[in-house]
Order: structure tokens, then sequence, then C-alpha cells
């Protein structure tokens, strides 16, 4: 099996995990379990907390200490465990334990996934640009392969999707055992900040690169909040006589994962738009994706014409969020030295997925409790309200990010050359 075959394949299953909870994981919890918006937004919140210094810690470890494959298999048989008994759990605090603790483990697995594609085809002297999105691609084939299958098997409302999950973390263990060996960077460095791998935070001293992961951060914010709510919001129509037994109501994690099939498109115009744009502009053309995806939400709903506003919602997703995520990603390891690879990789997670989430979480999930009233939520004040929020991100971003995609601000050596300074 070639190498690219091999990091799809690993990318399949990875995503496959992620996307047999994370968009049903709420509508479970809500419908079911009867979690109120801010105990959603508090499990979710195990998502943030997590994210804020495992990525970054684990790629330590993984560029200085352990190899990144071992690290890998460790966290998803943590994954494994403790997706299997999160489906017995129907306390709010209890889950939010028990899902900090498979956050601990699940969400530095996606920078290790990352670091391990960039080494690899580097290694076999495959450009990164111009290969990665191509294989990153199965891992959106997999998200929205459980998707439909937690869908067509009736299983949104039910614990059923993290028993799956529990299962294909266990199948990834074992298919992690058959990766390449990565070997640890040598220890070669001289200050204590390079042992300890906080070298990736000379990343700071450039403005640029600062308002990069500050940005990072606030769009991470947006992600949490579609991903937590998207579900629920589309349930909430089976409270609407006339659309109860609508294919929405039945299916929605089907339409759902329409976003997920954009993003096969937008990652593979990747590598045309950055060399074309530059980062700057992607970024821009993200953050008003988001704008028309919440925008396109608040006046979406199963009628023929509300069905075409839902529709292109999921389909400008696409754009929204390959467009700050993979692209940020591509950005970032051409930016930095290979040394700090995973550490730098980690450190992008953390912006996004950490405070980002952890942020979107609570803030998000105390918007609905606010707009919702005898069990009925006003969704079109909602997604209004976080459709503004990412126009305002994206003028904000226009004016601040000096970037200039033409010249290469942060050349590897140079970084090199900060790092043994």
């Amino acid at each position: 099996m070639n190498i690219k075959l091999r990091l799809k394949t690993m990318l399949f299953l990875q995503y496959f995990i992620w996307g047999s909870w994370l968009i049903t994981f709420g509508a479970y919890m809500m419908g079911t379990l009867k979690f109120t918006g801010m105990d959603v937004g508090f499990v979710y919140s195990s998502k943030g907390l997590a994210a804020l210094l495992m990525p970054s810690i684990i790629g330590i470890i993984a560029d200085k200490f352990v190899p990144a494959k071992y690290l890998y298999m460790l966290c998803h048989a943590v994954g494994c465990i403790s997706f299997f008994y999160a489906a017995s759990v129907s306390d709010p605090t209890v889950m939010f334990w028990v899902m900090l603790v498979n956050m601990f483990a699940f969400m530095p697995t996606l920078s290790l996934s990352n670091s391990i594609s960039y080494y690899c085809l580097e290694k076999n002297n495959l450009d990164s640009v111009a290969n990665f999105p191509k294989i990153r691609v199965f891992g959106t084939v997999g998200f929205v392969a459980a998707m439909w299958a937690i869908s067509l098997l009736k299983y949104e409302l039910s614990n059923m999707q993290l028993y799956i999950a529990s299962t294909v973390s266990l199948l990834l263990v074992v298919y992690s055992s058959t990766l390449p060996y990565i070997p640890v960077v040598k220890k070669t460095a001289q200050t204590w900040g390079a042992r300890l791998g906080l070298d990736a935070f000379v990343l700071f001293k450039k403005p640029t690169m600062l308002v990069f992961f500050l940005f990072a951060m606030l769009l991470g914010a947006v992600l949490q909040i579609t991903n937590t709510f998207g579900s629920p919001f589309l349930h909430d129509f089976a409270k609407i006589p006339e659309f109860k037994n609508s294919l929405v109501v039945q299916y929605p994690s089907i339409l759902l994962s329409v976003s997920q099939l954009a993003e096969i498109g937008f990652i593979l115009a990747i590598p045309f738009f950055l060399r074309k744009f530059g980062i700057k502009t992607v970024m821009i053309m993200s953050m008003v994706a988001w704008t028309l995806r919440f925008g396109l939400f608040a006046f979406g709903d199963p009628s023929p014409i509300g069905f075409t506003l839902l529709l292109l919602s999921m389909i400008v997703y696409g754009c929204a969020f390959d467009f700050f995520n993979i692209s940020g990603s591509i950005f970032i390891e051409k930016e930095v030295s290979p040394s700090i690879r995973a550490s730098a990789q980690g450190l992008f997670m953390t912006a996004v997925n950490g405070l980002g989430a952890y942020i979107g979480a609570l803030t998000s999930g105390k918007i609905i409790d606010i707009f919702t009233y005898d069990g009925m939520r006003n969704w079109n004040a909602i997604w209004l309200i976080f459709a503004a929020y990412s126009l305002l991100l994206a003028i904000i971003f226009y004016f601040t990010f000096n970037y200039n995609s033409t010249e290469t601000c942060h050349k590897k050596s140079m970084i090199s050359s900060n790092i043994s300074n």
C-alpha cells in the first residue's frame, strides 16, 4: 500500500470517529436526555478545555520525546474506553467529566494526524500544498460516511452513536500500528524553552502570526456553535405540525452532511486559492461564508423555499470550514521549521478547538437559553446574532492582518535561526 493510500485510510477512520457523534450528540442530549442549552454547551466545552493544552503538550512530546505514531495509538485507545462509558451516562455533570477525558485524548489526534501526514509526504518527496488536501479530503469522506450511517440507522437520538465511535477508535488503534515510524527530533537544543518544546511560541514574535492565531481562535468559536446546535435546530422543526414528518426532521444528519460533502470540493480548491489569492483573502472568504451560513439558517425551514436556503447554508459551510481550518494548517506548515512541526500544529489546534471552542460552547449555550421561551427556541434571532459576529470578524481581520501573500514573512530558516538564538 503506497503512503498516500495509507494516510487516506488513517484520516478516513480519524474523522469517521468524529462524525459519529460530533454533530448529533447535542440532539441526543437535548432530545433524549433532556439537557438544557447550557448543559449541552457545558458538555461541549470539554472539547475546548481539552484543546487548550493537550494538542500543544502532545505536540511537544511528539517532537521531543515519544514518536507521534505511539502517542496517536495511545490517545485513540483512551478514546475508545471513554466513548464506551459515556454511552451509559445520563447526568450532565458526569457527562462533562467523561467527555473531558475523551477530549483530552481525542483532540491531540487531530493535529497529530496532520503532523504524521506532513512528515510522510516530506519523507517521500511529495509537496504538502499539492498533496495534503487530496489526502485530507478522505477525512471529510469518513465524517460524511459516519453521519449517514448514524442517520440511516436512526441513531441520532440514541447512545449507539457513542458505541460506534468507541468501536472505530479501537479499529484505528490497530491500524495505526502499521503506520511509518516517525523519529523524534534530535535533542540538540541549547535553551530550556527549546528542550521543553516551547519554541513554537516564537511564532508570536511576529505581529502577523499573532493576529492570525487570534482570529483562528475567534473562528474556532464560530465552528463550535454550528457543530453544537446545528442538529438540535433541525430537530426542533418537529415541534411545528406542518414540518413534523418532513425529510429535514426525519434525516437531519443527511442534510447536515451536505456541509461535509461541500468540503470535498473546497478542499481540492485550496491549493489554487492559496496560490492565487494568499492566506488573507482566503481567510476573509471563510468569514464571509460563515456569515452566509448563519444568515441562511436564520430564514431556512423545511418548506420548498426554506429548504433551498438550508441547502445553500450547507454548501457555503464547505468554504467556511476549509478556508480557515485546512488552509490555516497548510499555512503554518509552510511557515515553520520541521523541528517544531507538531508543536506548531498543536498550537493552531489549541487556538481553534481550545480557546475558540470553549468560548463558543459556553456563549452559544447561554444565547440559546436566553432565546428559549416555554420550550421553543427563537432560532431566527439566534442565527442572526451569530451571522453578525462572523461579519464583524471579517471586517476587523481585513484591517488588522497585514501578511503579504507574495512574500514569505517567516522563512523556515529564519525561524530555525530564532529558535537557536
